[in-house]
């Protein structure tokens, strides 16, 4: 089998999904409403439920609820029948999916569901299915081809599933105006939490770590500062330790190449005035700004403009921003 020929199977999949999901996109309805609406008022939580590659694609969406504000998990249904069933209570709502609607599970669980008024969310192909009939909403992911050769595997009935429960969950997150930091929140151990939860003051250098020299001082002690801490650049501090102006690696090179003396006073040879960054800062953000700054390192300013930090780009980029 030739190259082209695996090319054009591939091609062919991914054209016959697009297709199907173009379709449901057209059919898309009132029922998505009805199905946010019913979630949104829920006081308890979602729980995502499904057999197979759809108790697959179930826990993807159920995760994907979670993490954008919706409180969900996932219960597998033949643990429901043995045990989990008690995890579900009448504050919830149950997202069922079944692309037949017919699993035989069903014929157990819906009329327990039914007794506690639990709501039921059905997603399935098979709009006269047991599971779309006694559903309080269907939405419909029906497809008229498989990209399977066979018809058999759940090709593009799966991508339509996911894609269903991708539109639930990005509604849902839109309309509860959950944000960046919320989401951020969910996901602390991540680059992205890292960026919009850490302030620069989590990240920032303190006291001797911070290097600075007065504004009396010369250009050899921010010299001397330079290679102390390693951090870049040294803060030129007045009275009560208000920054000035700063002293960076490359002010000093420029400084030698044009013969300067190091005896000269720092108020000669230093940037000023200078980027400063505030402690409650996103630390995203300052990664952000000092990139378009054009810089490596900041002084880190109080409201009143005084020296409480300092912060580079190596620091930053070892809590895990950017």
């Amino acid at each position: 089998m030739s190259d082209e020929t695996l090319l054009s199977f591939a091609r062919e999949t991914l054209d016959i999904e697009i297709i199907e999901a173009q379709r449901m996109r057209d059919r898309l309805d009132g029922s998505i409403v009805t199905a946010c609406r019913l979630l949104l008022a829920c006081e308890g939580k979602v729980i995502v439920t499904g057999m197979g590659k759809s108790g697959h694609i179930g826990k993807k969406i159920a995760a994907s609820l979670a993490s954008t504000g919706t409180p969900a998990f996932f219960v597998h249904p033949s643990e429901a029948l043995h045990g989990d069933l008690g995890m579900i209570d009448a504050r919830d709502v149950v997202v069922f999916i079944s692309y037949s609607g017919c699993a035989r599970e069903l014929d157990t669980l819906l009329p327990l569901l039914a007794e506690s008024q639990i709501p039921v969310i059905a997603l399935t192909g098979n709009l006269s299915s047991p599971l779309a009939q006694s559903a309080a909403c269907v939405l419909n992911i029906r497809v008229e081809r498989e990209a399977c050769p066979m018809g058999l595997a759940p090709t593009s009935s799966a991508v339509n599933t996911l894609m269903m429960g991708d539109a639930l969950a990005m509604a849902l997150m839109r309309q509860r105006g959950f944000g960046p930091e919320q989401f951020a929140r969910s996901h602390p151990g991540g680059s992205l939490g890292a960026k919009l939860l850490n302030r620069v003051q989590h990240v920032m250098r303190r006291g001797d770590r911070v290097p600075r020299i007065t504004a009396q001082g010369t250009v050899m002690d921010a010299m001397f500062e330079l290679s102390r801490t390693g951090l870049g650049l040294t803060a030129v501090c007045g009275p009560a330790n208000s920054v000035v102006g700063v002293f960076t690696d490359g002010d000093l090179r420029r400084w030698l190449v044009k013969g300067r003396a190091l005896t000269a006073p720092i108020a000669e040879a230093m940037t000023t005035p200078c980027y400063r960054l505030p402690p409650d800062w996103r630390a995203g953000a300052a990664l952000e700004a000092m990139h378009q700054q054009q810089i490596t390192a900041a002084p880190v300013v109080d409201a009143k403009g005084n020296l409480v930090g300092a912060i580079n780009m190596h620091d930053l980029h070892q809590a895990g921003v950017g």
